[in-house]
């Protein structure tokens, strides 16, 4: 089959482009690199004459603010047109998001509309930020916590929630209704948009996330005089992953074990520089409102890391685990301090526990047994 996959997030579609070809299959990723991540992608549509230097941003900055026009989002839709007839003919075209190529909505549409034509099959993937997913938090009264809990604790926290909650606007709800009525089906990548859309008519099974497990070792660092927590923060999804109660954790554990503990914070690195940072650490905090893990969590559970993640009821239940592969991390900092504390005074779990990560990992989110999986439903459904 020839593959077109729109959009990256965490490297989620390099690793299902990896698993199709490895089974002889084509496949293309368009796309911006996710920003600051820096992604490969084989057609880019980054803008860059937007952004080429800081007083073109300031312009861009100042046109948003008084008109909420995103010079950026013109440039991507540019970009991508400029390409379209690379875009032809593929068997199979994936979204990453209902606005995956991330320009105007106007245009969004046009190029969802121009994929649909020229190729024979559409599908979305729900791995990520999008309509149903926060309609479903803003609505749930059963999930203990979720992304949005801060928020709803909060009201005041509208503004740096809005990136997510953009998607319940009526142009996002819009456009996601379009792209939605276009695809053939909506495949959910782990539990926490599984629940979002178990009721979908269009929604299919949980495929869970792709990792290429060959190209990660599996070394759990040796114990030496310290054992090494690594804290990696996106700033701009500082509170949504709960740096926050890490930090206040963090604090806990570093004033009762200063001599025992080494803890190691980077901010907002790209992809390859960040994967290089926790490569001595033994525990790694990923983020505390999720009840699943994300593409960051699963890496560092291959690569032999105790890591700190969804990881509760809903999780050991669906996997039906009868060992501990990650800790579960909740939005509460006592919890978190508590679960470090076992492991600092108790080194000999995490040997354990990142056998154990690393054994699920290559279970159930092989790269090449995931590309399958797609392969199944594409055909099924095209």
């Amino acid at each position: 089959m020839k593959i077109l996959l729109i959009g990256e997030y965490s490297r989620f579609h390099n690793s299902l482009k990896e698993g199709l070809i490895s089974l002889g299959h084509t496949a293309t990723i368009v796309g911006t690199g996710d920003a600051f991540k820096k992604y490969p992608v084989d057609i880019s549509i980054v803008p860059t004459w937007s952004t080429s230097n800081g007083l073109m941003t300031k312009i861009k900055n100042l046109v948003y603010t008084l008109t909420k026009l995103d010079f950026a989002a013109v440039e991507i839709g540019y970009r991508f047109w400029k390409h379209r007839e690379q875009m032809k003919g593929y068997d199979v075209v994936q979204f990453i998001n209902s606005w995956s190529i991330r320009t105007t909505i106007a245009k969004e549409k046009k190029c969802i509309a121009f994929l649909e034509k020229h190729n024979k099959a559409l599908f979305l993937s729900a791995c990520g930020t999008d309509t149903p997913w926060i309609e479903s938090l803003l609505n749930d009264t059963q999930l203990p916590y979720h992304m949005l809990t801060p928020y709803l604790r909060n009201a005041s926290l509208k503004n740096y929630y809005s990136p997510a909650l953009k998607y319940v606007t009526p142009k996002y709800k819009t456009l996601y209704t379009y792209l939605e009525e276009k695809v053939r089906a909506i495949i959910p990548t782990d539990i926490d948009y599984y629940i979002a859309l178990r009721d979908h008519k269009k929604a299919t099974t949980l495929i869970p996330t792709p990792i290429n497990i060959g190209r990660l070792d599996f070394k759990v660092a040796p114990i030496q005089s310290k054992i090494v927590i690594f804290h990696g923060i996106n700033k701009s999804n500082y509170l949504k992953k709960g740096n926050d109660i890490f930090e206040e954790a963090l604090r806990v554990v570093q004033e009762k074990y200063a001599s025992q503990i080494e803890v190691i914070t980077v901010e907002s690195l790209p992809y390859t520089d960040y994967m290089k940072a926790y490569d001595e650490a033994h525990i790694l905090l990923d983020q505390v409102y999720s009840h699943d893990q994300g593409y960051n969590a699963l890496e560092a559970m291959a690569k032999g890391k105790v890591v700190f993640t969804g990881a509760g009821t809903y999780f050991m239940e669906h996997y039906q685990l009868e060992h501990i592969v990650a800790i579960n991390a909740t939005p509460d900092s006592a919890q978190i301090a508590e679960e470090l504390e076992k492991l600092i005074t108790h080194p000999e779990r995490i040997q354990e526990i990142a056998g154990n990560a690393r054994a699920f990992v290559e279970k159930y989110h092989d790269h090449k047994m995931i590309a399958q999986k797609y392969l199944d439903i594409w055909t099924k459904e095209s």
